[in-house]
């Protein structure tokens, strides 16, 4: 199965705001990157699979004409008590303990990296059994390097050694047979 993953569109938010789960606005750009995505993606797919995030639906609205299946699991991480803070203004204490270990730290009232990795693990595994040639996923950049690591098996720890940036089109192969998944291409 082919599955095309591609992170939203760029948001209306200063670069140095903790955002995760946080319900961002979309940049002034979001019709000209969805435009760009569009000439980037097949006109067809067999499901189209988006975070129920608000930036993610609306991009995979914009892009698809057929049903969209929103699905926890493609949810960014949640930073919990740390959402729409200052990165400086966190807790140093906390925000210490979390970098020395963010696979298995997690924010007051959130979640960890492990966490996150497990249920994108589900998400996948159940995608596996289904019978789809072609389909795309609509996520968020933490999810799109937990796929990283569960399909080329990447070590959590370092996943954001693997940038993701906006406007990217990352293809996979994924099959059943976990020893034959590999990535096609980025565009």
């Amino acid at each position: 199965m082919e599955v095309y993953v591609i992170r939203h569109t760029k948001l209306n938010i200063e670069k140095d705001v903790c955002y995760g789960r946080l319900n961002v606005s979309l940049s002034e750009s979001f019709q000209e990157d969805a435009k760009y995505y569009k000439k980037k993606l097949p006109d067809t797919f067999d499901a189209v699979f988006s975070s129920p995030s608000e930036r993610c639906m609306s991009l995979a609205e914009k892009l698809s004409l057929q049903q969209i299946l929103n699905d926890n699991r493609l949810l960014e991480i949640d930073f919990g008590d740390w959402e729409g803070k200052k990165w400086n203004d966190i807790d140093k204490q906390q925000l210490d303990k979390w970098m020395n270990d963010f696979v298995n730290q997690k924010p007051e009232n959130g979640e960890s990296l492990i966490e996150m990795y497990e249920r994108v693990t589900q998400f996948m595994e159940n995608l596996k059994k289904q019978d789809h040639k072609r389909v795309l996923l609509v996520t968020h950049a933490g999810v799109i390097r937990c796929l990283w690591s569960y399909l080329l098996k990447i070590p959590l720890n370092n996943i954001f050694k693997i940038p993701v940036g906006f406007q990217e089109v990352f293809v996979f192969e994924v099959n059943a047979n976990e020893s034959y998944n590999r990535i096609i291409k980025t565009k």
